[in-house]
């Protein structure tokens, strides 16, 4: 039975794999190159926005966006719990202090009043995220932020494509930044983009971006190899022994982990922050070309499990009819959540691992991350209820009815 999965490297098609295929025996493509230059151009032209700069991942895109804003140490920066490490660690990196906010129910994103009651003179920027790619409630925190001299940051990680009232998600704030990473809206396995319409910020991430390292040729070649060895050795034997080839790989560092070890203490590893890599830019524009067509699929898979779960036990996200939303995955609720995760996966199903816990990966160190538990007390609760079905392009209609048969049981 095939394997169906919303992560391990979703959206690699054959094209993709043979590009990196061919760029392994490449070296002198790796850094250097024109492809770095063209990607900043075309997701700008795509965004409609005047700046854009790349870096090797949606951390080290947030640490040039923090670093441009001139903030003092022990300055607060405002983010919803409900998130990964990989966005409160740069806050920590750079010495200021993470306030977490809860999130609501109906969509995942930050909770107006929350924010309300955590925001304090030591506030100078917010962070929202527009969780699995539904836009938050842009206006009102537009508002807000202008009312109480908060900078806005827009974390895009999940939602590039998704448009509020037809303008494109990333343009309303201050600054944002998006992620390329394995699992994301697009993936060249690892890299990230900073944008904004600010002419001093913009200058001086430029100036941060000249001021970085680029990244060693070592890790250039893990990236490589992933869609390569994943589609090629490990997903097709997953259930057999894929599994422990990749946990081979990656003890071996053949392949790199989506979160070091380090990121789950709070701890910065070697790689971040560092500017793309022409290789990986070559990879990322491959992708931004099907962007639309992967979003497109992304929809209709999503409108096929609304209405297969709709009027039944799963509580299905409500959406404003001003956002759209690209379903980077389809999320539902359940109250058995994980014992339905944990079946799944013996019916080579793996489903539901965005967010188990209000800060992930699950093993993070919540006090490293300085979390008070209970301190969000609805992000701890969707930490339990949430599954994610995937909408990835290697998901087929017929994958996604598998899906829907196996959840029967809990309709």
């Amino acid at each position: 039975m095939k394997l169906i999965t919303i992560s391990l490297s979703p959206n690699t098609e054959k094209d993709d794999i043979l590009l990196a295929a061919k760029l392994i025996f490449k070296p002198w493509l790796w850094i250097k190159g024109n492809a770095i230059e063209k990607l900043e151009k075309e997701f700008k032209e795509y965004l409609g926005i005047k700046f854009a700069f790349s870096f090797n991942s949606g951390r080290s895109s947030l640490i040039a966006v923090l670093n441009a804003l001139g903030l003092e140490k022990g300055d607060e920066v405002l983010l919803q719990a409900f998130t990964c490490n990989a966005v409160v660690n740069p806050i920590l990196w750079q010495d200021l202090r993470p306030v977490f906010v809860d999130c609501n129910e109906n969509d995942f994103n930050i909770d107006f009043a929350d924010l309300k009651r955590k925001i304090s003179p030591k506030a100078k920027a917010l962070i929202i995220q527009h969780t699995f790619g539904i836009p938050a409630d842009i206006d009102e925190i537009i508002k807000f932020c202008k009312e109480n001299k908060l900078i806005l940051i827009e974390d895009c990680a999940h939602s590039l494509g998704s448009t509020h009232k037809s303008k494109k998600i990333g343009t309303f704030g201050d600054i944002s930044f998006f992620s390329f990473s394995r699992d994301k809206v697009i993936s060249s396995v690892y890299g990230g983009m900073v944008a904004t319409n600010n002419v001093d910020l913009a200058q001086k991430v430029k100036d941060f971006q000249e001021k970085i390292k680029k990244p060693f040729c070592f890790w250039v070649l893990q990236q490589l190899l992933h869609p390569v060895l994943m589609n090629w050795l490990i997903l097709p034997t997953y259930k057999i022994f894929g599994k422990y080839l990749l946990i081979m790989f990656q003890w071996t560092h053949v392949l790199s982990k989506a979160v070091h070890w380090k990121e789950k203490r709070g701890l910065k590893p070697a790689y971040f922050p560092k500017r793309m890599s022409n290789a990986l830019a070559i990879l990322a524009l491959n992708q931004l070309k099907k962007l639309e067509r992967f979003n497109l699929h992304r929809k209709e898979i999503a409108d096929f499990y609304y209405n297969e779960l709709k009027n039944t036990k799963f509580i299905l996200p409500e959406i404003s009819k001003d956002k759209n939303q690209n379903f980077l995955r389809f999320v539902v609720r359940h109250p058995k959540a994980h014992e339905i995760i944990n079946k799944a996966f013996s019916k080579n199903i793996l489903i539901g691992d965005w967010y188990t816990t209000p800060i992930a990966p699950h093993d993070t160190k919540l006090y490293k991350m300085q979390y008070l538990p209970g301190s969000c007390p609805i992000a701890e609760k969707l930490a339990k209820e949430i599954i994610n079905l995937p909408t990835h392009i290697n998901t087929s209609l017929k994958d996604a009815q598998k899906v829907i048969e196996f959840l029967k049981q809990w309709k």
